[in-house]
């Protein structure tokens, strides 16, 4: 995952940063704690959205409690009661990492590449409690890294078949959220809009990067200004993905999603292709 899924924090209200960030934490305590200490570089915006739209389709109150940063000791942070409620989000991040270092092995170069091969063993075991507990998402994850490997070597020029795996894996991912059959369609759409929002706007920030490094890149064979392109794309992505979130029967934190959905999609893609 990218991080490009987070919230406009500017306008969320005080007691809404304070459930975005507790969970936030939440989760970083969860992946120390099942996974290992270096489990928590699995860290990103993307899986506290996955965490926090798990808990809010759940019934009950989210309850928090005070403790201390282990990277920050002298920081207090909020933190749920019950952070078993959040296993699901820190394993899909677990799983994610491990195929991204298989993936860096086998693209990156130079010290990049080097970290993967040092960092694999490391991960390996985590990956291994991960997968065996959660089968479904490391069957997902799994058959996505194969389908983008494929893209990549046959060069696809297509735009939709370059974003599939990923839209893909995460509509996957977001439906196992639920037994409800309804809602179970209205999270695999929004997990496919913001699937192939995340490729797209990664392959944009990687454009000129991969232009010198001669690396695959979908976006070479869009004729015109590719920020334009991209934008647009983007735009359609945050307009069905809204559609699907609005399906979803949300018992709390709502206007704490809406807040990414809504504004901060719209706010970290613009902030992103500006650089």
């Amino acid at each position: 995952m990218f991080g490009y899924i987070r919230a406009d924090k500017a306008e969320l209200k005080m007691r809404e940063y304070e459930v975005y960030r507790g969970v936030y934490c939440s989760l970083c305590r969860r992946l120390g704690k099942s996974y290992g200490l270096l489990s928590r570089l699995t860290l990103s915006y993307d899986f506290t959205f996955l965490a926090l739209l798990d808990i809010s389709l759940r019934e009950g109150c989210t309850a928090f409690k005070s403790g201390r940063c282990v990277f920050n000791p002298a920081k207090k942070c909020n933190y749920l009661k019950n952070t078993e409620q959040l296993d699901f989000s820190a394993a899909a991040a677990t799983v994610m990492l491990y195929y991204k270092i298989l993936d860096d092995i086998k693209d990156e170069k130079g010290f990049k590449k080097l970290f993967a091969i040092l960092v694999k063993p490391i991960f390996s075991r985590a990956h291994k409690k991960a997968a065996l507990r959660f089968a479904e998402i490391e069957k997902y994850v799994s058959g996505y890294i194969e389908s983008q490997n494929a893209v990549e070597d046959e060069n696809c020029k297509s735009v939709d078949g370059a974003a599939e795996p990923t839209a893909a894996v995460m509509a996957n991912t977001f439906s196992l959220l639920t037994d409800n059959e309804g809602q179970k369609r209205a999270l695999y759409r929004l997990g496919y809009c913001l699937g192939r929002y995340i490729y797209l706007l990664d392959a944009a920030c990687d454009y000129q990067k991969d232009l010198k490094s001669g690396s695959y890149n979908v976006l070479r064979n869009i004729d015109g200004d590719i920020k334009d392109y991209v934008s647009k794309q983007l735009y359609l992505c945050i307009n069905e993905a809204a559609k699907a979130f609005e399906l979803l029967d949300i018992k709390k934190h709502k206007s704490v999603l809406g807040n990414v959905i809504y504004q901060g999609l719209e706010q970290t893609f613009k902030k992103e292709l500006d650089k």
